[in-house]
């Protein structure tokens, strides 16, 4: 039997969680495990019901919780929920270390979507929204990597562990975890979250790879 991924909502508006709660009910594999409707109340929940993945509404009681996401995902994934179309919010969001972000306005199969994605270990972006970060590649970002590197940042932003990673570019995974390491070494990153996210903004990965 596969195990569910437990789920935290915060979010202020109690209709919202009731209809997100019922929705997600009908898909197997996720069971709401607690409920937040007060900024405050995040980090003790998070202290004492073990989770997976918090999905964050970013407005809860007219207080913007952007910068509150640093901290949050030091101890849970983070998916965002926002209302919010710009695109300096999503940027924001991810570089403060959310693992994905999704407009409230796209269907329960789009948020399911992004939560298993940040199960596995991936950053999920809409396509759309990938399209305009590859776009828009950041000023302050000089550094480039070697084409092997770059392949397998690539590898990594889709989910690829390092032995998959190894298979598809037809290396050693000792070559990998090199390569990696230089990778980090070079952007000044911690972990393949963080090198996910590199890959989308700078515009490495096509929206439809």
């Amino acid at each position: 039997m596969t195990t569910s991924i437990r789920l935290i909502l915060a979010d202020d508006h109690a209709i919202f969680r009731q209809g997100l709660k019922s929705l997600l009910r009908l898909r197997e594999g996720f069971q709401v495990v607690a409920e937040v409707s007060r900024a405050s109340d995040l980090l003790p929940t998070l202290g004492s019901v073990a989770c997976d993945v918090l999905l964050l509404d970013l407005q809860m009681e007219e207080c913007c919780l952007l910068n509150d996401i640093r901290s949050l995902v030091q101890v849970v994934r983070v998916v965002v929920l926002t209302a919010s179309e710009r695109t300096e919010d999503v940027v924001t969001a991810l570089n403060l270390g959310a693992h994905a972000v999704v407009q409230k306005r796209f269907a329960i199969e789009t948020l399911t979507a992004a939560i298993r994605a940040t199960v596995d270990g991936r950053v999920w972006i809409p396509p759309a929204m990938q399209a305009e970060l590859a776009e828009d590649p950041p000023p302050w970002r000089t550094v480039r990597l070697s084409p092997r590197e770059e392949a397998v940042a690539r590898c990594v932003a889709v989910g690829l562990r390092n032995a998959e990673v190894a298979e598809r570019l037809s290396i050693s995974e000792t070559t990998v975890k090199s390569h990696l390491h230089s990778a980090f070494q070079k952007l000044g990153l911690r972990d393949r979250v963080a090198l996910a996210r590199y890959v989308f903004r700078v515009g490495l990965l096509s929206p439809r790879e």
